[in-house]
């Protein structure tokens, strides 16, 4: 269970660190350079090491790459700086398993048993108590309800991204063909990297003087466009930790741990960054917050135990 449980810390390391590099140059152009040079990693290792671009499930991939990766990413990296790390880790994570589930009966046909619809009911109910405002909240970080828009947006696209990726592996295994984690996260972040390099484009075309008005909703430090130079120990950071090592260690413990004992533990992703986010980001969590993800967590892991 170590291969897990490194894997469930750099996601939280990915995340804070995601956050602190968001408010610096803001959420599209960090997403851009992250995915940029976890790419170049992960390309050494395909090219070099295993199957690189082959394979019939390559466009599907690809396109779960663009929804995940990109859509989804995209999404993230603008809930982040307006929730924080902790709330956007809780949302992400656990709405996610269940627009996943629904999208693979969708597609595949899978058949939702009473056990698992309670599951997405009680992780439903989680969210929902973790993210209302309290009365006496003041911080504007408490309740955002653009970032919880985009927190739900980054939800669906992780989860819809990760059932294209079943389409994916299923046209592979029809041809004969067997590829590793890191060489299906390399062809799915190539999608990814695609969307998030037109965003840059776009976002550079609009902030000319004549599509000021158009960015007026864009975060301070997006607009202000402060020294990448600062913010780059953080896109490192997210980088390595995420879509690299983070990857790789999950890989890693699927190799040899049932997934219905790993993904219980990667489940515990947005209670392992509160102290990370406290510390970093002075996000104190309130009593309500915490029951609200201990709920979902709860949900996230009965519905890995129900699969």
């Amino acid at each position: 269970m170590i291969p897990a449980l490194l894997a469930t810390f750099l996601f939280c390391l990915s995340a804070v660190s995601a956050t602190q590099a968001t408010r610096i140059v803001g959420g599209i152009s960090a997403n851009f350079w992250r995915l940029l040079l976890a790419t170049a990693l992960l390309a050494i290792w395909s090219h070099l090491f295993a199957q690189g671009l082959q394979g019939q499930g390559f466009a599907m991939f690809f396109w779960s790459g663009v929804v995940g990766f990109g859509v989804g990413d995209l999404a993230l990296y603008q809930a982040l700086p307006r929730l924080g790390s902790r709330l956007t880790l809780l949302l992400v994570h656990c709405v996610a398993a269940p627009s996943a589930a629904f999208a693979e009966w969708l597609w595949i046909h899978t058949v939702l048993t009473l056990p698992q619809m309670a599951c997405i009911a009680c992780i439903l109910l989680g969210v929902v108590v973790a993210l209302l405002p309290e009365r006496k909240e003041a911080s504007a970080t408490s309740f955002n309800l653009t970032g919880v828009i985009y927190g739900i947006i980054a939800a669906l696209g992780q989860g819809i991204g990760a059932a294209m990726s079943r389409l994916a592996y299923d046209i592979n295994a029809k041809e004969g063909l067997v590829i590793d984690g890191l060489t299906a996260a390399y062809q799915r972040i190539l999608g990814g990297l695609l969307l998030a390099w037109i965003a840059v484009c776009v976002v550079r075309w609009l902030r000319k003087p004549a599509g000021k008005s158009v960015l007026a909703t864009s975060t301070k430090a997006e607009n202000d466009r402060p020294s990448l130079r600062k913010a780059a120990p953080w896109i490192v950071g997210t980088a390595l930790a995420g879509p690299s090592l983070g990857v790789g260690c999950y890989q890693w413990a699927l190799e040899s741990t049932p997934s219905g004992l790993v993904l219980p533990v990667v489940a515990t992703t947005p209670l392992m960054v509160i102290p990370l986010s406290a510390w970093m980001e002075g996000d104190r969590p309130t009593r309500r917050s915490i029951a609200g993800g201990l709920i979902a967590v709860l949900g996230v892991i009965l519905l890995g135990q129900f699969r």
